[in-house]
């Protein structure tokens, strides 16, 4: 490698090469003008790391080259690559959003790495509910997240905070951030509709952060005028205000300030095109799914009062009268809606009163057309929408992770495969009846091979007694007598059975290409294996795999180490089918998994497949899903299991040798010869 830089033209070239697919179309010309003035090392490094990440999103590859110059300074190589690690491991659980946090969370990235003791969401939350419970306003739920937020209903917080070294002073932030997003929703940070006003400025991303450093001004004046306690908590937490921020203060401090006086003073940073700071104090905005949340809410208080008001109204005689006199107004003193009836006043349902309280702290008043009765039908509690109801959706949790290995990071996708295990659906047992009946003569063939391979002994020579003399110790022993020494009373050997301690897993294909005649040879070779497997009396299972995409991933069961090869699993084998896709790599982790846990000596792992690892709509095809096939029967192998693949992909020269070793795996021309070779190869492999 020369050492001469490259200049800003022609890094120019090389990031387009990888990011001209980003999607937010940023400036590339602006990208290498910064890496310009790296040495060339820096600068292959930057690129190679950069490129790599552009694999799993052209926007962080984008902002890790953007960040490089200034991480450079900070990490050593090493460290810049685990920190790169950590946001894509983000990425990958939570999404491109929390994953740009994470990156730009340098400070979080070094306590970790530095040790720093943190406080944990799981040890405050208790207390830390109880503590916004007692604030004014809205009841608000507390969940973790990847960053401080809310949705008008529930404060969303870190799983860890560790800004300071010891962990009470990161007790005292996690109490802070949530006085901040309680103040957002308690002095109208959404009362306007953010999400229109941000979307006349292209650099969204940047405008969002200087109206959240806006608002964070206006409400810590706020709470410091109600709350002068928590309002210094706040001063003391922040950094120093930015200096571009300084001409604002006045306003936004002033007593009067709303959030429209926030809106105008972003126009203006905006438009002189200030820089905002990375926040390390400041909570973060989602104005869309908080103005969404907020409109719920206000529809279902609406028709809460509404359906209340109705309900009084016919509860207040016999029957409804026409005419019959019925007020409801708020009481602008005490903020309660008063409901009289005839003149007489009554009581609305606790449940009323609490819409009434939401609707006046979302809008500053009841709006008219919660007053109007809902009509005669009855109104309870019940009518409300049940609580968790929103979280159901794909509430079933995969019964295992596993991890993935992403050859452009050179690094593992954390949890990154979701595992579902299942039976196969039984079929009724005619295809394995007719197969037993068809290869009979077979059948009994492969058992007498099987059992010659049983019946093989082993000689141990140098015994006290046995069936014949051992010449070698005789002859041995009969020196030793001439020269005076004293001779051996081992004279004889004896024959023992050979012990088999092994235990086998066979992993089927059941993807979509199996579909057919392929299909039909893997259930005919695997009835031919049982029947022969049951005179050797190896432990063995029978596993099927597919799936679709990372987040399904099926293992099947057929026959577990514990199950006798009985009628249910011959109607396993017979409802055998065709499903979806490739996925290997997660299938040969979970069924070493399982083939590790087994007390055997000898644990063998056996692939019948028809293709390469494929998978639907993500990068698993090609060389992602070799690589990470590869990796897996290497931790396999790690842990003693032995591999061997079966397959009849005619192209599969190209792969397998890199995939599986140069020794284990059958390249077989000719699905026909499936059912007797996969008999032949086991025989061989464990003879």
């Amino acid at each position: 490698m020369s050492a001469r830089k490259l200049f800003a033209h022609e890094l120019e070239e090389l990031l387009d090469a990888f990011l001209f697919a980003s999607p937010s179309h940023r400036s590339i010309e602006r990208l290498a003008a910064m890496l310009e003035a790296l040495p060339r090392q820096q600068q292959e490094f930057v690129l190679r790391v950069a490129r790599g990440a552009a694999k799993t999103n052209t926007e962080l590859a984008y902002l890790i080259a953007t960040l490089a110059p200034e991480m450079l300074g900070r990490f050593s190589e090493k460290d810049f690559e685990a920190w790169v690690i950590a946001g894509l491991d983000v990425f990958d659980k939570q999404g491109l959003r929390p994953a740009i946090e994470t990156l730009r969370d340098v400070e979080a990235f070094l306590a970790a790495r530095e040790g720093r003791l943190p406080a944990k969401f799981a040890e405050v939350e208790p207390r830390l509910s109880r503590f916004v419970l007692g604030l004014s306003g809205r009841p608000l739920a507390l969940k973790s997240g990847s960053y401080p937020w809310t949705d008008t209903e529930t404060i969303f917080l870190p799983e860890r905070i560790a800004r300071f070294a010891n962990a009470e002073d990161n007790r005292r932030v996690y109490q802070g951030l949530a006085v901040q997003l309680w103040a957002q929703t308690r002095y109208g940070t959404f009362d306007v509709d953010l999400e229109a006003a941000l979307s006349q400025w292209p650099e969204r991303e940047q405008a969002l952060a200087w109206l959240a450093h806006l608002e964070a001004v206006r409400l810590e004046a706020c709470v410091a005028r109600d709350l002068p306690g928590l309002g210094a908590l706040l001063a003391e937490l922040r950094e120093p205000w930015p200096e571009a921020l300084h001409p604002a203060l006045a306003d936004l401090q002033g007593e009067n300030a709303d959030v429209r006086v926030s809106l105008d003073w972003l126009s203006r940073l905006m438009a002189a095109g200030a820089v905002p700071p990375a926040p390390t104090f400041i909570a973060r905005l989602e104005p869309g799914i908080a103005w969404r949340v907020r409109s719920e809410r206000i529809a279902r208080d609406t028709e809460t009062l509404k359906k209340a008001l109705g309900a009084l109204r016919g509860a207040a005689g016999k029957r409804e009268a026409d005419g019959r006199e019925f007020t409801a107004e708020v009481n602008t003193a005490t903020g309660e809606l008063e409901v009289r009836i005839d003149g007489q006043a009554v009581q609305l349902p606790e449940a009323a009163r609490t819409a009434v309280q939401s609707l006046l702290q979302d809008l500053g008043q009841v709006p008219p057309e919660a007053l109007s009765p809902a009509g005669e039908a009855p109104w309870t509690p019940d009518d409300r929408p049940k609580e968790g109801a929103r979280e159901m959706v794909n509430s079933r949790e995969p019964d295992h992770r596993y991890d993935e290995w992403d050859y452009h990071r050179n690094a593992y996708r954390r949890g990154w495969c979701h595992v579902y295990v299942s039976d196969v659906k039984p079929g009724d047992g005619a295809f394995v009846r007719e197969t037993r009946q068809r290869y009979a003569h077979f059948i009994a063939q492969l058992k007498r091979r099987f059992e010659a391979v049983r019946g093989e002994d082993r000689m141990l020579g140098r015994q006290v007694e046995g069936e014949e003399i051992d010449l070698d110790a005789l002859i041995e022993a009969v020196n030793d007598r001439k020269s005076g020494a004293e001779p051996s009373t081992r004279l004889f050997s004896r024959r023992v059975r050979n012990e088999r301690s092994l235990a086998a897993l066979f992993m089927i294909d059941m993807s979509g290409s199996t579909k057919g005649w392929v299909n039909d040879a893997e259930r005919e070779a695997l009835v031919m294996l049982c029947e022969a497997l049951e005179k050797l009396g190896d432990a063995y299972a029978i596993y099927g795999f597919s799936g679709w995409t990372r987040t399904r991933c099926d293992i099947y069961r057929i026959k577990d180490f514990a199950d006798r090869y009985d009628e249910s699993v011959r109607a396993r084998i017979d409802g055998i089918e065709a499903k979806d896709y490739t996925r290997m790599g997660v299938a040969i982790r979970h069924l070493t998994r399982l083939l590790a846990a087994q007390p055997a000596r000898h644990k063998l792992l056996v692939t019948l497949s028809d293709g390469r690892p494929d998978d639907f709509g993500d990068e698993y095809r090609g060389t992602y899903g070799i690589e990470d096939t590869r990796r897996a029967l290497q931790e396999a192998r790690e842990q003693g299991i032995r591999s061997y693949c079966i397959t009849i992909d005619r192209q599969g020269a190209d792969y397998l040798k890199h995939m599986m070793g140069p020794a284990a795996y059958t390249v077989l021309d000719d699905v026909k010869k499936l059912p007797l070779k996969v008999a032949d190869i086991y025989r061989k492999l464990t003879a």
